[in-house]
């Protein structure tokens, strides 16, 4: 288990602290990561997140069908059995659109206030919601209005994302989705064109697609970002 806002280790609950505790960033639910990934870990994970309630639990989002190429390379979640699972991750990595080179993308869910997504974009505090009011409010040269940077369908509904500024090697947007955060988070940054295609995501714990390819783990989840 690791801190979802830092990657550092967290403390168990004791007599004097009901919650998991960073050091650094206080109370957080804490990020479980499987060491490896294949539809044994997928299932296990799916019977996890799923097991607090249909209606109210956070998605698994994934893109299915996968693009050309592309393999799941990971998942994971945030939460304990007092609290529930409070975020969720999903990781794939394929062809780059523009130049055909190694990419990855993973796509997080959370509850406010969790900062798994921002840790993983490079983003200061644990929300984006300055970054995509920043958006909104200014468009950028060339765009008189205020356009998303990029329309997905998400759970069947087109949704869109906010491109936020991130560290120069990747490329981050964030959305809403189901009364929760989004996050798409791509590496290299030229990977983010991936969500410029036709992208569906897919709740996993509605149904695990059995034809799911599976590849060597994320390094993202594994401490690289």
């Amino acid at each position: 288990m690791s801190c979802p806002r830092c990657a550092g280790p967290v403390r168990d609950p004791d007599l004097m602290h009901g919650e998991y505790r960073c050091l650094r960033c206080g109370p957080v639910p804490p990020l479980h990561v499987p060491e490896r990934i294949g539809a044994e870990i997928m299932a296990s994970v799916v019977e996890r997140v799923a097991a607090d309630g249909e209606s109210a639990g956070v998605p698994l989002w994934c893109p299915w069908p996968l693009p050309p190429g592309w393999t799941l390379t990971g998942v994971a979640w945030a939460g304990d059995d007092r609290a529930g699972v409070r975020a969720t991750v999903v990781a794939c990595a394929g062809p780059a659109p523009l130049d055909g080179g190694p990419a990855d993308l993973i796509f997080v869910a959370e509850e406010p206030g969790v900062g798994l997504g921002s840790r993983f974009a490079g983003l200061p505090g644990p929300d984006p919601g300055p970054q995509v009011e920043e958006a909104l409010t200014d468009p950028g040269p060339g765009h008189p209005e205020r356009l998303p940077h990029a329309k997905i369908r998400v759970g069947g509904h087109p949704t869109p994302l906010w491109l936020v500024r991130s560290e120069t090697d990747r490329s981050a947007y964030a959305g809403e989705a189901r009364g929760m955060w989004l996050h798409a988070i791509a590496w290299p940054a030229s990977a983010g064109h991936l969500l410029a295609e036709e992208v569906v995501l897919h709740d996993l714990t509605e149904w695990t697609p059995p034809e799911l390819v599976y590849g060597a783990p994320s390094p993202y989840l594994h401490g690289q970002a």
